[in-house]
């Protein structure tokens, strides 16, 4: 699929956001936490969210009260992201990209139960764009685990370009439903 068409719809869903995105943020942090995968996750990657995405800091601070091992992203090149262990939301400073990334580089060697993925768009196949840096979908390729995607229903669309190694998510959560496209 053409990078150019991606752009374009990246720009034209980027500004789409909830009038109220507090009552959007808690009602997805809700379905989130009362999720079977969530409850039986040991070990969950969240992504550190940037402005105009559903907030995790509230759901990496529940998930780290109940014990869980948290591991967020840490961009280690211009092509390369990995999962550092976190004990606290004060441990992340701004990292390259402006994202708050923990100081540790020790990349996460253990499995991963689940993985909370950011994006600009999902559709309810399972397909999201990202913010066009690949990082999410290399990071996935290399390790398997079930996938969520945090996505504002207003910003939930018919279908959304994919190319071939693009990774489809196993469920799509917004502030009003969960999508499992698998079924499962």
């Amino acid at each position: 699929m053409s990078e150019v068409l991606k752009d374009q719809l990246r720009a034209k869903v980027r500004g789409i956001v909830p009038a109220d995105t507090d009552t959007a943020d808690k009602k997805i942090r809700e379905r989130i936490l009362t999720h079977p995968w969530m409850k039986e996750a040991r070990s969950v990657f969240i992504y550190v969210s940037m402005q105009g995405e559903p907030d995790t800091r509230v759901l990496i601070g529940e998930c780290l009260r109940e014990g869980k091992t948290v591991l967020v992203p840490k961009c280690v090149s211009k092509t390369e992201m990995i999962a550092v262990r976190i004990r606290d939301l004060e441990e992340l400073t701004p990292g390259a990209l402006g994202i708050p990334e923990p100081p540790d580089s020790l990349s996460w060697t253990g499995d991963i139960s689940l993985a909370l993925v950011p994006c600009v768009a999902a559709s309810r196949d399972g397909a999201r764009i990202g913010h066009g840096a690949g990082y999410y979908d290399r990071f996935l390729a290399r390790h398997k685990t079930r996938t969520i995607c945090l996505c504002y229903q207003e910003r939930l669309l018919d279908a959304v370009p994919m190319d071939a190694d693009d990774i489809y998510m196993d469920a799509v959560i917004t502030q009003s439903e969960t999508i499992l496209p698998k079924g499962e």
